[in-house]
């Protein structure tokens, strides 16, 4: 009687777990949702601030490029004391030894002398040298521009990616401890059936291995999960133990199925940087080309000068000299060329246009990589929908499998055997199922990579 009260106890427990997997927990308001995750990463992940600053730097060499229109000053004081001793003669160009005003004398009495002065220098016309310079110092920041942009999405690409890696995890275990949970309540009714005498003991051992080999595949999937969380609280900037992450529909629905529309590569956050890095190295170009000119300075002179020398090369002593007495002013246009840098500036522009082609051939392998991967996520989605729709039939089938295999047990039809290959097949069903569903969903996040634009699916994704 009491081995009968088992057994229709073990076949209500066991209808009741294979009829379908424990209910999703309710979302809590801490919970952390896809939207959320990629939000926070694009806001804490630390690379994100290095490219802002990397492009508040090359904003600031813009500004700096357009000082080079401001006249020069240039301001001079000084005094000294020193011998006045000078010969005829010349002396090549050079900045160790001082010259010396005056005539001809071999004295090493020393006596007072200062200078004050101030010197304006301002270029009226330079072949658009400045203004090239300008540009290419737009460039630079255009192109850090690109690259804080390819870098928040590579972030969220990376945030989005781990996220889903987590959920999949978290199916995995949840249906391994679906199966857990059946085998316990079956070790508990054979338990009962071989103290009974109506079972062999050989079924309890049965059972309590494939219950080990459960609780091995939870421990595998927990693990996972574990690995998994951690890396999303790399991006996000949360500490693991208030990390909850929410998988909201992506482990209940599956996304509509929609055509999908041809890819512009243009779009790709990788294409708009190389793209800017060619505009870059274009607008250097153009400032090479322009060095290769005249360079013509209007120039304004003050100064003023005193001694205690005078022209007989007498001395005054005392404090004579320590104050500018002698002024002079001028004014005039200076015009300088580097004849001898063509050379040199021809193999600059030599090698920037070699940097330029070799731009736009890396343009060309991210267009065909980007190309590849939409082709290939395609694929991937279609493939995935097919599984999708496969593997509700399978958990189906191994579900009745599993109640077929239970009843013949009890009726004394069928090995233990049965029942633990049929449980097996409707564990890995189950999780077969879930990922099946998390597939379509990663396949459509690599379309949306390949594509550079990442929300309308999480848009998808949160609704």
């Amino acid at each position: 009687m009491n081995s009968s009260k088992a057994i229709r106890s073990w076949v209500a427990a066991m209808a009741a777990l294979v009829s379908a997997l424990p209910a999703q927990p309710a979302a809590h308001p801490s919970e952390l949702t896809l939207s959320q995750a990629v939000e926070d990463a694009l806001r804490n992940y630390p690379s994100i601030r290095v490219t802002q600053e990397q492009m508040n730097a090359a904003a600031a060499g813009i500004r700096l490029a357009q000082t080079a229109y401001l006249p020069r000053v240039d301001g001079l004081a000084q005094l000294n004391r020193a011998t006045r001793n000078t010969f005829y003669g010349m002396l090549l160009p050079q900045g160790i030894i001082p010259g010396v005003d005056g005539v001809p004398a071999d004295n090493l009495g020393s006596v007072w002398d200062s200078g004050l002065g101030v010197l304006v220098t301002w270029q009226p016309f330079d072949f658009g040298l400045r203004a090239a310079n300008v540009a290419a110092a737009t460039a630079v920041r255009n192109r850090a521009q690109a690259t804080m942009n390819r870098t928040r999405y590579d972030v969220s690409v990376a945030t989005a990616d781990a996220f889903l890696t987590v959920v999949a995890a978290q199916q995995t275990a949840q249906a391994a401890r679906a199966s857990v949970d059946s085998w316990q309540i079956l070790l508990k009714s054979i338990h009962a059936l071989v103290a009974a005498q109506l079972r062999p003991g050989a079924d309890e051992s049965r059972v309590q291995a494939e219950l080990a080999a459960a609780e091995t595949q939870v421990a595998q999937a927990e693990q996972a999960i574990d690995i998994a969380r951690s890396t999303v609280a790399q991006f996000v900037g949360l500490d693991l133990s208030q990390l909850n992450v929410s998988p909201g529909k992506l482990a209940e629905q599956l996304p509509p199925d929609r055509p999908e529309p041809a890819l512009e590569t243009a779009a790709n956050p990788l294409a708009i940087e190389r793209n800017a890095a060619i505009a870059q190295e274009q607008s250097q170009l153009n400032a090479i080309e322009r060095t290769y000119h005249p360079q013509f300075f209007a120039q304004g002179l003050a100064a003023a000068r005193g001694t205690g020398l005078l022209s007989d090369g007498s001395r005054l002593g005392g404090l004579n000299g320590l104050a500018p007495t002698t002024q002079n002013y001028g004014i005039g246009l200076t015009v300088t060329f580097p004849v001898m840098d063509r050379f040199a500036i021809r193999e600059q522009e030599a090698m920037q246009s070699a940097n330029i082609r070799a731009g736009q051939a890396q343009y060309l392998v991210i267009a065909a990589n980007l190309q590849a991967q939409f082709h290939a996520a395609q694929a991937k989605l279609n493939g995935a929908r097919r599984i999708a729709a496969n593997t509700l039939v399978e958990v189906s089938s191994a579900r009745t499998a599993l109640q077929q295999a239970t009843v013949r047990y009890q009726s004394g039809l069928a090995p233990i055997d049965d029942v633990a290959q049929a449980q097996r097949l409707l564990a890995q069903a189950q999780i077969d199922d879930a990922l099946a569903r998390l597939n379509v969903w990663r396949a459509l996040l690599e379309i949306a990579t390949a594509r550079g634009d990442l929300q309308p699916f999480l848009a998808e994704a949160s609704q």
